[in-house]
């Protein structure tokens, strides 16, 4: 499926290239050049309040860093989390190459960078400082798992 096709549907936004990208901490302190690569190499789309992004179990995979808004994280009908400006999500059917484990749906109007699935890889290891920030993230919310369990 093309990535164009995938998000038939959805409005894509076009803005100065990595202008408000600074603003966010996966991305605080790249220089101007790399936030132009890395608005250039992702596409930014936005979605109404109230919308399905991801639906658990969806085999189509992608990864969404959120520009400005806020979702909900849906396991089995039940919200799990909120995320919003600045977080990211879909990394872990992208990462596992597994269907959806989870369902995103909009609590606002929100804007997000997406990658395509098969372009994660690329992007990541062309963004080193944007990778260890997630992984940084990832372990936050392991931590924050396991301490919730024990």
């Amino acid at each position: 499926m093309s990535f164009h096709r995938y998000f038939a549907g959805v409005d894509t936004v076009h803005s100065e290239p990595g202008s408000d990208l600074g603003q966010l901490a996966l991305f605080a302190d790249l220089d101007p050049a790399e936030l132009e690569a890395i608005d250039r190499s992702c596409e930014r789309v936005s979605y109404r309040e109230g919308e399905w992004i991801i639906c658990q179990g969806d085999p189509s995979s992608a990864l969404y860093m959120i520009v400005d808004g806020e979702v909900s994280t849906v396991i089995d009908d039940v919200d799990r989390r909120i995320l919003s400006k600045g977080s990211f999500f879909g990394e872990v059917s992208v990462l596992l190459e597994e269907p959806a484990s989870a369902s995103i749906t909009t609590r606002t109007p929100v804007s997000c960078l997406v990658v395509p699935g098969a372009e994660v890889r690329a992007f990541l290891t062309s963004h080193p400082v944007v990778a260890y920030r997630m992984l940084m993230a990832e372990a936050r919310r392991l931590k924050t798992a396991s301490e919730w369990h024990a």
